[in-house]
């Protein structure tokens, strides 16, 4: 098929590249949590304070990031996040000092951050459909799950680089595959003129955010933890991260699905279910089951949290059609904030009572709260 929702081959190719640039970078450090403290010589709670670092960058990068696609176009400002995650993973590579992990991930965050907005509203601009929207946001899931289960084989040759090595060879592929892609429109009518902020107080994008936090960003952190917390309450490493990928692999399925579920009118109802079901599964983590069943709670936390990407995506680009890139990283923020103020508290748990039971108990009772906000998008 030459077309898919008016998007051509090459700039669904290159759109989906981005997705899974960005991904890869936002979990692999989490595969070898383990390892990377005993090479950096810290405890795993600074290990998580890197990927907080990563996502501080990333979420002040949101609305910038949003504009710039809106003012540059989405492939330019895209190629430019690219370029940054390139450039961090290759500091970080140098040696195994604090510093230059953090200094790394925050050079990297300004990437994602450009990177991540950018692809979906590449997708957008293109005339993408939202089942495009969901590949694209599935992508973005399929690379950190297949990262979850095969950076630590990696690490086994190349140690705390893998990683970093790995986000290098992503990078330079996705990147050669959007340089060949069609460069995009930018959204002409704002493109000269001041962003009106009049959007952080339309509470339809607040609804979408509290969605987009408790799907995409809880399954960062669980992403984050989940080998770490199934290796410490016994389970070989092997299968630790083999569960662990499914946590974010999953997602791809359900994110491809979400964007046909918003053509029927009753869409939310199963977004808000998937909420719940997430909120269970990760409930499920933190319980002293066997691997079978630890195993078919991360699937389920995966699967629960792809579906509502497609509707926060594609409804705050709607609800501000002025800016859509705008709207979209402004919800988006949220969930970087999840990430931030989440991964390392999650951490932190490890040294409570449960040994990180505790956290990933926290986490499934607020995913099951914050069901009743899901808004109705549609699309027809």
């Amino acid at each position: 098929m030459a077309r898919e929702g008016g998007i051509g081959v090459r700039a669904a190719a290159g759109g989906i590249g981005i997705g899974l640039a960005v991904g890869w970078n936002i979990a692999s450090l989490g595969a070898i949590a383990t390892r990377l403290s005993s090479a950096y010589g810290v405890g795993l709670a600074t290990i998580g304070l890197f990927t907080t670092v990563q996502f501080v960058m990333h979420m002040v990068m949101q609305v910038p990031g949003g504009r710039a696609a809106d003012r540059w176009g989405a492939r330019t400002s895209s190629l430019v996040g690219l370029s940054l995650i390139a450039l961090g993973n290759a500091i970080a590579l140098v040696g195994a000092y604090p510093g230059l992990g953090f200094g790394g991930r925050a050079i990297v965050g300004l990437g994602t951050g450009f990177g991540f907005v950018g692809g979906s509203d590449y997708i957008r601009a293109r005339g993408g459909s939202p089942l495009v929207q969901g590949l694209y946001g599935g992508s973005s899931v399929l690379s950190p799950g297949i990262a979850l289960a095969l950076v630590p084989g990696l690490a086994n040759w190349t140690g705390f680089r893998a990683p970093y090595l790995s986000g290098l060879v992503v990078v330079a592929l996705c990147g050669a595959v959007l340089v060949l892609a069609p460069a995009a429109p930018r959204t002409v009518r704002h493109a000269a003129e001041r962003l009106d902020f009049g959007f952080v107080r339309d509470r339809r994008l607040h609804r979408l955010a509290v969605v987009h936090s408790v799907s995409f960003g809880f399954s960062v952190v669980v992403g984050n933890w989940v080998v770490t917390l199934l290796e410490h309450h016994g389970q070989p490493k092997g299968a630790a991260a083999a569960a662990g990928s499914l946590t974010l692999l999953l997602s791809f399925f359900t994110r491809v699905a979400g964007g046909p579920l918003l053509r029927r009118s009753d869409a939310h109802r199963f977004v808000a279910a998937s909420l719940v079901l997430g909120g269970a599964g990760c409930a499920l983590l933190a319980l002293p089951l066997p691997l079978p069943a630890l195993v078919a709670a991360a699937g389920l936390v995966g699967l629960a949290a792809g579906l509502p990407f497609a509707m926060v995506f594609t409804g705050s680009a709607l609800a501000r059609p002025d800016a859509p890139g705008a709207a979209i990283g402004f919800v988006n923020s949220f969930a970087s904030l999840t990430i931030v103020a989440g991964t390392p508290l999650v951490g932190l748990t490890f040294s409570l009572p449960g040994d990180g039971r505790i956290g990933f108990l926290v986490v499934a009772a607020l995913a099951v709260l914050a069901a009743p906000a899901t808004p109705r998008v549609a699309v027809h």
